[in-house]
């Protein structure tokens, strides 16, 4: 291979990595399927409720979140794992789908919701105390479905599974 060979290579490599960033694009593979997929339910006075979720357990995968979706299908979501007790914060900067935020603690138990944030906000939102994660779903949903706070979450990334 010649050195022009080999640049030009190298230029269309960083064209196709940044360009789609650039545009929007979520980052991955293919936006979502960069992220595991896994179930989750959520066990409220109205019974058990099933969630599809794709799972965020990398600082990279965490920071991209559902940043750039235009939707977020019902029964969907994405699962963050901060992998210790810890105060977290949240944010919606580039996320065009208003959310509600399910603070979980590591036992399972849902510790605060944050309903109905707004899209493309920086304003920070914060857990109210130690959690080991946060479960994000379209706006809406926790009103709908009742999960309130001290319903509990199954997932084998919480103790109480």
């Amino acid at each position: 291979m010649t050195r022009r060979t080999v640049l030009s290579a190298a230029l269309r490599l960083v064209v196709a990595a940044v360009v789609p960033i650039l545009l929007g694009a979520p980052l991955g593979l293919s936006g979502a399927a960069a992220f595991e997929r896994q179930t989750l339910e959520i066990a409220t006075k109205t019974g058990v409720h099933v969630f599809s979720v794709e799972v965020a357990t990398t600082d990279a995968e965490r920071a991209q979140g559902l940043m750039h979706r235009k939707e977020l299908p019902e029964g969907t979501g994405m699962l963050f794992d901060f992998k210790r007790d810890e105060p977290v914060a949240m944010w919606m900067k580039n996320t065009y789908v208003s959310l509600d935020m399910i603070f979980i603690t590591a036992d399972g138990r849902i510790h605060r919701i944050a309903e109905n944030t707004t899209p493309m906000s920086e304003r920070i939102i914060p857990s109210g105390g130690p959690v080991r994660g946060v479960l994000e779903v379209v706006a809406g949903t926790a009103k709908k479905l009742g999960i309130a706070p001290g319903d509990r979450i199954g997932h084998p990334m919480f103790s109480g599974r």
